[in-house]
């Protein structure tokens, strides 16, 4: 094992002296790197963004913004990061002194005003820059969807990113307005080329604790004699206990880049996705071959989060408000739980056994989620929060019903935020099924709903509103179907 090393904007620095539960925030800024900055500390601000080399989906290398926030420095031993700073020394092409593009054109539509976010903002959206599928194309709309710029730019790119000063306007108008990299773009011909492949990682400092290994088999042996250990992938969980709640662990493994967890199959009996693949790499790797993942992912946080959330860190947690959850009751997806003996594998809907508890065993990984195919045709993901993205979930209701003939055949219901855990709507499912897909039906059903799970009160939501937009989702989705078939 050598000493761990990040390369930061093009040099070589060792993650020594820091302590292995050291951010890659705190590790950048304590060494001069101010851009980067502190504003919520749990990764809801995007103020701490930074681009990472990652393995790419179309190309090679993807340049990928992350929340240097909630990432500990040590899980990018070996990796490459690149900082606001960095986009003007190693990314312009250019003489000293040269702005990148995405600066160039923050700074001439007035994006900025305190400053405090912008760094961020620069690095999201330089990472939107360089997405390589991203193309110009004429706005089908006329102008009409505020999202999509004519470059072919994404603004939920942005939507882990808050301002409170701009507006907001002119920050989507340096968006829409930047081009394509140029052929001399030194970031930009990064990607060509393979990105830092993974390292084993042994950090050992005050009494604490780093560890990667190689393969899944090494690591599962390494969980056997160190069952405590806390295991991390994207540490978008994890990174916010460390920070707001100051814990600490003897011992954290790293698993996000072990190959065996990285694998997504497409089957002609099932879809396998490998449990330490990001949500935004399922999503572009599945390019909507499971639709109700599809109507997930855009809900799911925000783009910086879902580049490091892993669904086997969502599962892991066990959080009842958790997105991932309902939408995979509803697939009667299964884990594949993997220790040294073997592998075994667990319905979803017998996996969580109480508030954030499982059947996984001391030493046992979620390896990958299975999803059984062929898919239900009528399907929606209904999530309901206070803010349209980036928020927690008051509710989450996900459907999966195959209708044929005008008779609910088969009807699976996955809720979220009403129990202790994620929870199937067995009644309601009960309720629709064997039974036209009629109005007189699903009023019926949606008083069934109503009455599903054991909502609480707290500071989202009081019990009687979960227990009302339960119902309420039933009505939406048979009023969203009706218009599509009449349509």
């Amino acid at each position: 094992m050598t000493t761990p090393r990040i390369t930061v904007n093009g040099t070589e620095a060792p993650i020594s002296p820091a302590a292995p539960h050291t951010t890659v925030l705190d590790f950048l800024r304590e060494r001069g790197l101010t851009g980067t900055k502190e504003g919520c500390a749990e990764g809801e601000c995007g103020a701490c963004a930074v681009l990472v080399a990652r393995p790419g989906t179309n190309e090679p290398t993807d340049w990928v913004a992350v929340n240097a926030c909630l990432l500990p420095a040590a899980a990018l031993d070996g990796q490459e990061v690149v900082t606001s700073e960095g986009l003007a020394t190693v990314g312009a092409a250019g003489p000293p002194g040269t702005l990148h593009p995405v600066q160039e054109e923050m700074a001439f539509r007035g994006g900025s005003q305190c400053g405090y976010c912008t760094p961020g903002f620069v690095c999201s959206m330089a990472a939107e820059y360089y997405r390589p599928d991203r193309c110009a194309h004429a706005d089908p709309a006329g102008g009409a969807d505020p999202e999509h710029g004519p470059n072919g730019f994404d603004l939920h790119a942005l939507s882990g990113n808050l301002c409170r000063c701009t507006g907001y306007r002119p920050i989507r108008d340096a968006a829409f307005a930047v081009g394509a990299p140029t052929d001399e773009d030194p970031l930009a011909q990064r990607r060509a080329q393979s990105p830092p492949p993974p390292v084993a990682t042994e950090y050992v400092r005050d009494g604490s604790t780093f560890l990667r290994r190689n393969t899944l088999g090494e690591t599962l042996r390494l969980l056997r004699e160190r069952p405590d250990a806390v295991v991390v992938a994207g540490s978008t969980d994890w990174g916010v206990e460390v920070n707001i709640r100051a814990r600490r662990a003897d011992c954290v493994i790293a698993v996000d880049r072990l190959p065996e967890l990285r694998e997504l199959r497409v089957a002609s009996d099932a879809v396998e996705i490998g449990a330490a693949l990001t949500l935004t790499e399922i999503e572009r790797r599945l390019d909507g071959q499971v639709p109700l993942l599809a109507e997930l992912f855009p809900q799911f946080a925000s783009r910086l989060i879902r580049n490091g959330a892993t669904l086997g860190g969502n599962l892991g947690t066990g959080s009842p408000i958790g997105d991932s959850p309902p939408v995979l009751l509803a697939l009667e997806a299964s884990v594949v739980l993997a220790d040294a003996d073997g592998e075994r594998q667990v319905p979803l809907a017998e996996y969580f056994t109480g508030y954030r508890q499982n059947v996984r065993r001391p030493g046992e990984l979620i390896r990958a989620v299975r999803v059984p195919l062929p898919l239900s045709p009528v399907v929606a993901f209904h999530k309901i929060a206070k803010r349209r993205f980036d928020d927690i979930s008051s509710v989450a209701v996900a459907f999966a019903l195959d209708v044929e003939g005008g008779i609910v055949r088969k009807a699976r219901i996955g809720l979220g935020g009403v129990a202790a855990t994620p929870i199937r709507a067995l009644a309601t499912e009960k309720a629709l099924e064997g039974r036209p897909w009629a109005a007189e039906t699903v009023e019926a059903a949606a008083r069934v709903l109503r009455a599903e799970g054991t909502p609480m009160n707290d500071q989202r939501a009081s019990a009687a509103y979960r227990s009302a937009m339960l119902g309420q989702s039933l009505l939406k989705l048979y009023a969203q179907t009706t218009e599509a078939v009449s349509s």
